[in-house]
């Protein structure tokens, strides 16, 4: 099993009012089947400071069969859920996270561009859809967690 060529960006830190969001994390995973890569960045807003630190850059190894599956997942669960409408409306899954993820085949993207205000989504989501939204954000985590 491969992984396909890939762009995902996960913000934590996406609910906002008059103001826009101020992010507590960004992850950027970028994966490069012609090498075998997950290029990952992230970077964190320490509790109590006003912006983000500085990315932290690696790339690990996209060979193993348990990276290409845990890729593949992500894939699959973002199919198979509801976004927001109209973008960036209402955070129906309740975690105050956002995936953006693109490939050749698909996009998908919730929480718009610029986070989540207060109105209202005409689309909701299942407690099946936020368990499957919970599980793409764990996976995300695991990738990002794994070493370089």
């Amino acid at each position: 099993m491969s992984i396909p060529e890939f762009s995902l960006r996960l913000q934590h830190g996406i609910t906002g009012g008059f103001a826009p969001p101020t992010p507590e994390a960004i992850v950027t995973i970028t994966g490069i089947p012609t090498q075998n890569l997950l290029n990952i960045t992230s970077a964190v807003r320490p509790k109590g400071t006003p912006s983000l630190q500085d990315a932290v850059p690696k790339s690990i190894s996209a060979a193993d069969a348990h990276t290409a599956a845990l890729v593949n997942e992500l894939k699959d669960i973002l199919k198979s859920i509801p976004t927001e409408s109209p973008p960036g409306s209402e955070d129906i899954y309740g975690l105050d996270t956002s995936i953006a993820f693109g490939c050749d085949d698909f996009m998908w993207q919730n929480g718009g561009p610029q986070g989540c205000g207060t109105g209202e989504s005409s689309v909701k989501a299942t407690d099946e859809d936020r368990a499957k939204f919970k599980r793409a954000v764990e996976i995300v985590k695991e990738l990002q967690a794994k070493d370089a």
